[in-house]
């Protein structure tokens, strides 16, 4: 996939259709991308801007439209609109506007989320009802325990309903104080059946989350940022832990943080593809097994 890194635009679109075409694949599916409220996402683009010069650039900062285009032209065949909370009282509304995205972009996976407050249980439930296919939560940025009591019914209808959600619950990039395996472990021992799918892999207890995924048999981990030289410096994956990523390669789907990543898009596939875990491992990661997951 050589010249993959190159600048956002065609010759990166062409490179990147190049690999999934090579591999006999329909296109992608990223199971990890945000789209969000313009305010929302100017908030969270001013936090890594914050950070300083060159410390993690924002790639794609398009506008709305242009950044789905640019998913498009990449071969993204469906993508979410992950978002989060920080506070009470957001979440309804987040949920709001992604079910009005949806509406209007037909290949975007309805997205939602939630927030341990009362009602929580009430409003995950609706939006299941009305068509939400995936929800996020984050545990750094929402700074809240996931085995608080007002979560309770909120992982009880996600399990029942088999929906899945992205749950930022590793330390990376920075600890919070209910990050980490241990917290997430207890919610999944109280809702086994939970379609859960650790972002980042995990990142940095890689290891530990491996462990979870091959206790139970409804959690996925996703590849945003694994392995990227961005990444790398900061929490290197352990390569001893390969064979058994090559092992549960069923349960491990594409995601890339899609836009606010500091690199081009195409870097996440070319280290994927560098792997060298075997055809079938990546066909499954970067399309099947979240197009079995969603049924699509």
């Amino acid at each position: 996939m050589t010249g993959v890194s190159s600048p956002p635009g065609t010759d990166e679109s062409a490179e990147i259709r190049r690999l999934w075409q090579d591999l006999g694949l329909p296109g992608l599916v990223d199971v990890h991308t945000h789209f969000m409220p313009a305010n929302v996402l100017r908030r969270v683009w001013d936090y890594f801007d914050a950070l300083g010069e060159g410390v993690w650039p924002i790639t794609y900062r398009e506008s709305q439209e242009e950044r789905v285009a640019l998913l498009r032209g990449f071969g993204v065949r469906y993508f979410t609109t992950l978002s989060y909370p920080h506070r009470p009282g957001m979440a309804r509304w987040l949920n709001d506007w992604a079910a009005d995205f949806a509406a209007h972009h037909p290949d975007s996976l309805r997205s939602a989320t939630f927030f341990p407050e009362p009602g929580a249980g009430d409003y995950v439930a609706e939006a299941i009802g009305a068509g939400a296919r995936i929800f996020k939560a984050h545990l750094q940025v929402g700074a809240y325990d996931p085995r608080d009591p007002l979560l309770s019914d909120v992982w009880g209808a996600l399990a029942d309903s088999g929906t899945p959600v992205v749950v930022h619950c590793g330390s990376g990039p920075l600890p919070g104080e209910f990050t980490g395996p241990a917290p997430f472990s207890e919610v999944l021992r109280a809702h086994p059946d939970l379609t859960a799918v650790v972002a980042h892999a995990g990142a940095p207890e890689y290891s530990a989350f491996l462990d979870l995924a091959e206790r139970y048999d409804r959690v996925h981990l996703d590849t945003t940022m694994a392995f990227t030289p961005f990444i790398e410096r900061l929490a290197p994956y352990p390569r001893a832990e390969l064979p058994r990523l090559r092992d549960l390669g069923h349960r491990v789907l594409l995601g890339t943080d899609f836009p606010n990543i500091p690199y081009p898009y195409g870097e996440q596939l070319r280290v994927l593809a560098e792997l060298d875990l075997g055809p079938d491992w990546l066909r499954g990661v970067l399309h099947d097994n979240a197009a079995g997951l969603f049924g699509l």
